[in-house]
């Protein structure tokens, strides 16, 4: 979170914990209510399609287990920025890794790596929009921030 935020100002600095969530005000406290309604309807500089999901892996798993598979979403967003990135589908791919599962976008990964074998990065480009474009679309998901 960024200087001034006003969430690590109550959470950390006034309460001494790491997550709102972890709060024993979290069900009533009606800035971070605000948050997560906003994020189910739209994005800031950030992806927040899946933030109620990420919210309970690390309720009931931990924050390590959610690191583990962030690394893991981070080395396919590098997979993806070094081998199908024209130049313009950063913050596509970013979102991709942010709201696919690590399983969907190795798929799509290895989909795309068959299909587009000596083509050039612009047709390889095209073809893993297309793959993760169904993918998303199967979950209801948009691959664009949502403004």
């Amino acid at each position: 979170m960024a200087v001034g935020c006003p969430f690590i100002t109550c959470a950390v600095k006034r309460k001494g914990i790491e997550f709102c969530w972890e709060c024993e005000e979290s069900e009533t406290c009606e800035k971070w209510k605000n948050h997560r309604e906003a994020g189910k309807e739209r994005d800031s500089f950030k992806c927040y399609q899946t933030l109620e999901e990420d919210i309970s892996f690390i309720s009931r798993h931990g924050v390590p287990a959610f690191q583990k598979i962030q690394k893991r979403r981070a080395f396919l967003l590098r997979e993806m920025l070094d081998n199908f990135n024209e130049g313009r589908s950063k913050s596509y791919y970013c979102i991709a890794a942010t709201v696919l599962e690590p399983g969907e976008l190795e798929e799509a990964l290895s989909r795309a790596g068959k299909e587009t074998v000596g083509l050039d990065v612009r047709a390889r480009s095209k073809a893993l929009h297309r793959i993760l474009d169904e993918i998303a679309s199967r979950k209801q998901y948009r691959l664009k921030l949502r403004k």
